[in-house]
């Protein structure tokens, strides 16, 4: 098994391909970063939702669920800071135009020193063998030592700078570490500038009797601002959680990388309010239970890492990110923030509404702290999407393209294949599949030869091949071919629905991942 020697491109062309994402409006050309989720794309993107709600709101008794409109009241972005600080350092290459993140450019930098720092403890690990001790390692090296404290130096003045909204400093900085723009090389940059992110619309029939409306750049307002009627008409006690799915907007400077940064995407997001004085401790916690979460999908240890910030949003006082492994290397894929109690307090500024909680066990009332929790939908489709597929040479020296996604994520559990159209076949197979089918997403295919319908279904990640052969009306059983194996097994029509209940069941997963 290898991964191809362009991930990024393979994985593009095979989400093409096979119907799972395809670029928006493509026949008027295509728009730059937005997607449309093709027929086998909406059921995997679908399983992932449903493998994080579940996980979220349907195994806890302390979290509920809502989903507030996308278009919200002005104040509410003026409240929550958005309208004066939602904004991202931009720079432009003067040759080109090309516009960049300044503090995305200077980040990539770091992560060329982390990568050089990773490649010093491989050598060292295939030297030492199993005796190698990391730890000491990495504070014993030199040049290690050195990478870590260039790398510390730099991130600690971008956020210096940053804060102090310097942007001279973040332009002098890109061209003391000798930035090139990653297309062509160039170091031609203008000067930094600020970047406000949200989109604007209107609302109202008559242009002149219209008001200005933003659409929502995060999903985490809407549970703020309904706090105290979820609270109250869920009868819900602190510590508790509210959990959203939903779209969201924002007018990125730089929108590459595939599906991983859009400007119209979906994040799955928690708030847990809890008493002040306990953020740390709960930070600490979903933290743990996230991570626990992302690593029950079996996508590798490995490929997971923390971030904690070194530039806290203004909310914030505490700060991670889980990272995944992409094919363009480690990047964000999930954020635990600590976000205090600055929300709800600004909310009740604002509106004049009371955002308190009566605690009965303490008899005192008080605006409750949040952690919050939230992962791209998105940038997680892409990350198992890119993670499971691979191309394999067979015994004969043909290749074969599968997407090894685990059974309860497959947009496609099993397909169901007569080996010929004729002799009763057909009608046999389109009998297991009606029967079937109320219970199981399934494919019915008998076209073409055995071995190219297989090849197909690996292409689209389903788990199993149900084949009906000659011997199949006379044993009533089907050969049961498994995807990532290829293993071949017989198996009696009578058991198909409990071996698919045990093999695809999301439960099995989900007992894993809290």
């Amino acid at each position: 098994m290898k991964k191809p020697d362009d991930p990024l491109k393979s994985v593009i062309s095979h989400a093409k391909s096979y119907g799972f994402i395809f670029p928006s409006s493509q026949i008027y050309e295509g728009i730059s970063a937005l997607y449309d989720y093709g027929p086998y794309g909406v059921i995997l993107k679908n399983h992932l939702k449903t493998y994080w709600w579940e996980a979220m709101v349907g195994l806890r008794r302390n979290i509920v669920g809502l989903d507030a409109s996308i278009l919200m009241h002005p104040a509410t972005w003026k409240a929550s800071g958005h309208v004066d600080a939602f904004s991202d350092p931009l720079i432009d290459n003067k040759e080109n135009g090309y516009r960049y993140r300044a503090d995305i450019l200077i980040e990539d930098f770091c992560e060329k020193l982390q990568q050089k720092i990773d490649r010093e403890l491989e050598k060292a690990r295939k030297r030492s063998g199993e005796g190698f001790d990391k730890d000491h390692f990495l504070i014993t090296h030199p040049k290690i030592i050195g990478y870590q404290e260039q790398k510390k130096q730099i991130l600690r003045r971008m956020v210096c700078s940053l804060e102090k909204e310097d942007l001279a400093d973040v332009k002098d900085l890109i061209d003391e570490l000798g930035i090139t723009d990653p297309q062509t090389g160039s170091r031609n940059w203008t000067d930094v500038r600020q970047f406000n992110l949200m989109f604007q619309t209107r609302i109202g029939s008559l242009a002149e009797e219209s008001s200005t409306l933003y659409m929502r750049p995060e999903t985490a307002q809407g549970i703020f601002v309904n706090f105290p009627q979820v609270q109250k008409s869920a009868r819900m006690k602190i510590p508790f959680g509210i959990a959203q799915i939903g779209k969201a907007f924002r007018n990125e400077i730089i929108a590459r990388q595939f599906i991983f940064r859009m400007r119209e995407f979906e994040q799955m997001e928690m708030q847990f309010f809890i008493p002040p004085g306990d953020e740390m401790q709960w930070y600490e916690y979903w933290k743990e239970v996230r991570m626990k979460w992302h690593l029950a999908l079996g996508l590798g240890f490995e490929n997971y890492r923390f971030h904690d910030h070194d530039k806290l949003a203004h909310y914030a006082d505490a700060a991670a990110d889980i990272e995944f492994r992409f094919p363009f290397g480690f990047k964000e894929l999930e954020g635990i923030h600590s976000r205090t109690d600055f929300d709800l307090k600004n909310h009740q500024l604002c509106s004049g509404k009371k955002m308190q909680y009566f605690d009965s066990d303490k008899n005192e009332s008080y605006v409750p702290y949040v952690i919050e929790t939230s992962v791209g939908l998105d940038r997680l489709f892409l990350g198992v999407f890119s993670s499971c597929l691979c191309q394999e040479t067979l015994e004969d020296g043909s290749a074969r393209w599968v997407l090894k996604l685990p059974s309860c994520l497959a947009p496609v559990k099993a397909a169901i294949l007569p080996l010929v159209k004729k002799d009763g076949l057909p009608e046999m197979a389109e009998k297991i599949f009606d029967e079937f089918k109320w219970k199981y997403a399934l494919a019915y295919e008998e076209k073409e030869s055995i071995g190219k319908r297989y090849r197909r279904q690996d292409a689209i990640g389903t788990p199993f091949c149900f084949t009906l052969d000659h011997a199949s009306l006379e044993d009533q059983a089907v050969t049961a071919r498994h995807r990532d194996s290829m293993r071949q097994e017989r198996i009696p029509i009578a058991r198909l629905s409990s071996f698919l209940e045990a093999e695809t069941n999301m439960a099995k997963i989900l007992k894993k991942s809290i």
